[in-house]
């Protein structure tokens, strides 16, 4: 059984859909159940929880081998949302899942989480509290994947193209002069999916965008691309 953490939020629904998909057994954890629907209806395996509250930690994770962490503040007037859920709620996930012998924790951040000088950091230390979890959670001992999408989107523009998914060490997309890119919800789910069962994409930190021009590859292929960890 997977966790999957921020299942109400636009990559956490879609990381339940594919696992569902897939015949994946899922426990979906939610602070608000009645925003826990997708496409489909109401999300699979729903649990009423939350990061930033300890105890509502440890019943969610019961049974289950991996956990995948899809949260992130939301709200723009909240000074402290970034640390308490980008940071604080992240530790907490991370010692709930050592405490219940998980054995993958995929976490989803950004690109630019490496740049302090960086205008999303303009939303309360936003990047700055993600890397801070990136790294407590490098530090945890826990098998991890750190997948850094670029820009998010939910859909496609009129005429606009998926495209493939490039995957590169991090520190390679950013802020100016460094290389931006967006990539779909969708994809950034396929990729934390994959992230689960690919051997290469253990204790790995990538950086995900997609290009229409670039050629289709294996997952394999993509994750043992990333050398530098």
């Amino acid at each position: 059984k997977i966790l999957v953490a921020g299942a109400s939020g636009g990559c956490g629904k879609r990381v339940v859909d594919v696992l569902s998909s897939r015949g994946v057994p899922v426990r979906a954890l939610v602070r608000d159940v009645s925003k826990a629907t997708s496409g489909s209806g109401l999300l699979a395996g729903v649990v009423r929880g939350d990061v930033f509250q300890y105890a509502s930690l440890p019943p969610a994770l019961d049974g289950c081998a991996a956990v995948v962490c899809c949260t992130g503040a939301s709200d723009p007037r909240d000074p402290l949302g970034p640390f308490n859920v980008d940071f604080q709620g992240t530790l907490n996930l991370i010692a709930a899942a050592k405490q219940a012998g998980v054995k993958h924790f995929v976490l989803v951040t950004s690109i630019g989480a490496d740049e302090l000088i960086n205008p999303l950091n303009l939303f309360w230390g936003v990047l700055f509290w993600k890397k801070r979890a990136e790294e407590e959670l490098q530090r945890s001992g826990l098998t991890y994947t750190i997948v850094r999408p670029g820009g998010l989107k939910s859909k496609l523009g009129d005429g606009e193209s998926a495209g493939n998914v490039v995957m590169a060490a991090p520190g390679t997309y950013g802020f100016p002069p460094r290389k931006s890119g967006s990539i779909l919800r969708t994809q950034v789910a396929e990729v934390c999916v994959a992230a689960l069962t690919e051997p290469a994409a253990a204790n790995k930190v990538v950086e995900v965008i997609a290009e229409k021009d670039a050629p289709a590859k294996a997952w394999a292929d993509l994750f043992s691309a990333v050398n530098w960890f």
